[in-house]
């Protein structure tokens, strides 16, 4: 039976880099059913209690959770904005945290950043590997890419040959660590 992963870039930019790093990295796993999410179609109002009180939960968060919910495994690429989460990133999690059950379904989250810059979005990995791993009893891996632009290609994905060999290295202890999803 085929692994179903599901793939986003906590980004809401029609043409986020962070979305095609995600698509990319999950096309890497041999044999995945894969499942790119937009966070634009996942728009939703501004988490606050009061809302939660007198409106409930959207219905666009209970899909969101069942998405994730749905997967085997979750691969998500983080843009950087001030050296957090993007909003739209942010206000997602707010809202599928107030359902049921862990925030992220305690699966196994494989955690990616990048951007245009030298660091690659680490700030906000960082803050991400440290939170998570409150938030799921999955295992996480992660793995950052810098200078986007410089380092891959929609034809070629990583072009740099340093990196490649470590989100290489990376994605084979992600996918040991969930034993039964083949590795080549």
């Amino acid at each position: 039976m085929r692994k179903k992963v599901v793939a986003f870039g906590a980004s809401n930019s029609r043409n986020s880099i962070n979305k095609q790093f995600a698509n990319f990295a999950a096309q890497q796993i041999p044999g995945a059913e894969v499942e790119v999410l937009d966070l634009n179609d996942y728009e939703m109002p501004i988490y606050s209690i009061d809302r939660e009180k007198e409106f409930g939960i959207p219905q666009l968060a209970q899909v969101f959770k069942a998405k994730i919910q749905a997967a085997d495994f979750i691969i998500i690429s983080f843009a950087e904005h001030n050296g957090s989460y993007t909003v739209a990133f942010k206000n997602i999690m707010d809202w599928i945290s107030r359902l049921e059950g862990s925030t992220w379904a305690n699966k196994s989250m494989f955690l990616l950043a990048t951007s245009p810059g030298g660091r690659g979005g680490k700030t906000v990995l960082d803050l991400a590997a440290r939170s998570f791993s409150f938030m799921t009893k999955g295992s996480i891996q992660s793995f950052s890419l810098p200078s986007f632009h410089q380092n891959f290609s929609k034809e070629n994905g990583i072009t740099d040959e340093l990196l490649q060999s470590n989100f290489t290295t990376k994605l084979q202890s992600f996918l040991k660590e969930i034993s039964d999803v083949p590795v080549e």
